[in-house]
């Protein structure tokens, strides 16, 4: 008996744009992932590195010019793309502003049960009212249930936007930069959330894309570096995140430090004479 399919599994990937006059812009280069169920990985890079383009190929949103791209077990090419997208949660930094105002917690939450921004009283039944209040109590929402969404603050949203994307029990789950924007305790509850999600769907495999890495859950397990489309590192993060990697990855000289379990990135301090602009040994 075989086990569930890789959540992602991409072989050769390449996509490039044709730019005026004919010439290509290459925007990711020769990528091989393999994401499994129950993994969770962070994907690193600089502005322009590729990975928005690397997210919108693992959501099923579009198509790699060259390579192999199979997401769930559906080979790109070969599956109905649209119910392929329907089991994959998506959480992103900028969508809770399409929800309208006066909905609550809950009806923006139920939204995720039909895939629409709408919502739909009609399409909702007991089941998905059963499953919104779990999954907003599992993520600590269950007081916000009724509150108009546009009155929470950015943190609890985002929470919110969490339980929408779990509503039709993914299998995968991406999230783009969800922490963006948000203060330090409404970053430190959203991550709180993904551990508990962790715990609660072991086999729910994760991507989460970052900037930073103290914007990363404490169980982040794997990493893909990337830098200008190709990568730099990829595996467990106790090989992919170190100060050589990431040096690397953002093409500056990066420390590391650990606090709790939790990693952070600063750039290396220069020597004095060169932060002076004086020259060596004067």
């Amino acid at each position: 008996m075989t086990g569930p399919p890789p959540a992602i599994d991409m072989r050769g990937v390449g996509v490039w744009r044709v730019q005026p006059g004919g010439a290509r812009a290459v925007l990711l280069h020769a990528i091989d992932w393999l994401v499994r169920p129950g993994e969770r990985w962070a994907v690193i890079g600089a502005n322009g590195a590729g990975k928005t383009t690397l997210l919108r190929i693992a959501s099923a949103e579009s198509f790699p010019s060259e390579g192999e791209a199979r997401v769930l077990g559906g080979r790109f090419g070969r599956v109905d793309m649209r119910a392929l997208r329907a089991r994959v949660g998506h959480v992103d930094a900028t969508s809770a502003g399409a929800f309208r105002p006066r909905l609550t917690a809950r009806q923006v939450a139920l939204t995720g049960a039909v895939g629409t921004i709408v919502f739909q009283p009609r399409s909702v039944r007991p089941a998905h009212l059963e499953r919104a209040d779990d999954l907003l109590g599992l993520l600590g929402c269950a007081s916000l249930a009724h509150r108009r969404f546009s009155d929470l603050s950015r943190g609890e949203r985002q929470r919110v936007l969490l339980a929408r994307a779990l509503m039709n029990s993914p299998s995968l789950l991406l999230l783009d930069e969800p922490t963006e924007g948000l203060d330090l305790p409404g970053r430190e509850r959203f991550l709180q959330s993904l551990d508990v999600l962790a715990g609660a769907l072991p086999e729910l495999a994760t991507v989460q894309v970052s900037h930073h890495l103290e914007d990363l859950a404490r169980g982040t397990g794997h990493a893909l570096l990337l830098r200008d489309g190709r990568t730099v590192a990829m595996g467990p993060t106790s090989e992919s995140l170190t100060e050589e990697t990431l040096s690397r990855c953002f093409d500056t000289p990066v420390r590391l430090a650990s606090i709790d379990g939790r990693l952070m990135a600063v750039l290396a301090a220069e020597s004095p004479s060169r932060e002076s602009g004086a020259p060596q040994g004067a």
